[in-house]
């Protein structure tokens, strides 16, 4: 199976390159082949540009300078997102890879007439997240009713084939968080890879 991994975070070195370096390293121990993309170290440029903005509002999409993005999201077979949660919600050049890339005619279509979108990335049958918050559970899940979460597996994942295998994985309080938790969560994330299909 061919996985995209989108890693969302300014250093390879954080403990969120850590979590990457885990995925990818049981994805390949799977068998899968693995196309990496590093939105900080590629230079991804989240801003929607004027073009890109006037092309969606008109029901299409403008996909100059996002060809290579478009290409590799359409010949995965799964997509796994690696990023940390800051202020409730994913990194901002992660949004923009969403805002740019998953356009329409790309991540759906839009019917001619309205109505509901409909799937664009149904080559996408398996989706995960992996990501950490700084706050304890309760404050995330049931202060804010989990906003990351909701928006990705809500939003995002009827987008894509029908009855995908969807995987969220999360730790939270991660400041408080001691080495060997953060070691214990490492190996959950490289097991629950080892088995990802």
């Amino acid at each position: 199976m061919r996985v995209h991994v989108v890693f969302a975070h300014p250093s390879s070195a954080s403990f969120a390159g850590a979590v990457r370096d885990r995925v990818v390293r049981a994805l390949i121990a799977r068998g899968h082949e693995v196309d990496e993309l590093d939105l900080y170290a590629a230079g991804f440029d989240p801003v929607l540009t004027p073009g890109e903005w006037t092309a969606h509002v008109q029901g299409g999409a403008n996909l100059a300078g996002i060809g290579p993005e478009v290409e590799r999201l359409r010949k995965a077979d799964a997509l796994v997102l690696v990023f940390p949660t800051w202020w409730f919600g994913m990194p901002a050049i992660l949004k923009g890879w969403f805002d740019r890339v998953w356009a329409p005619g790309v991540a759906f279509h839009l019917p001619p007439r309205g109505g509901p979108l409909r799937r664009g990335l149904t080559n996408i049958r398996s989706f995960a997240v992996v990501t950490t918050h700084g706050s304890p559970w309760w404050v995330i899940a049931l202060g804010l009713g989990n906003p990351g979460k909701t928006v990705l597996m809500r939003g995002i994942a009827p987008l894509l084939a029908p009855g995908a295998a969807i995987r969220f994985l999360a730790l939270y309080d991660m400041d408080r968080a001691g080495r060997p938790r953060l070691e214990r969560f490492l190996e959950g994330v490289e097991r629950a890879f080892r088995s990802f299909a």
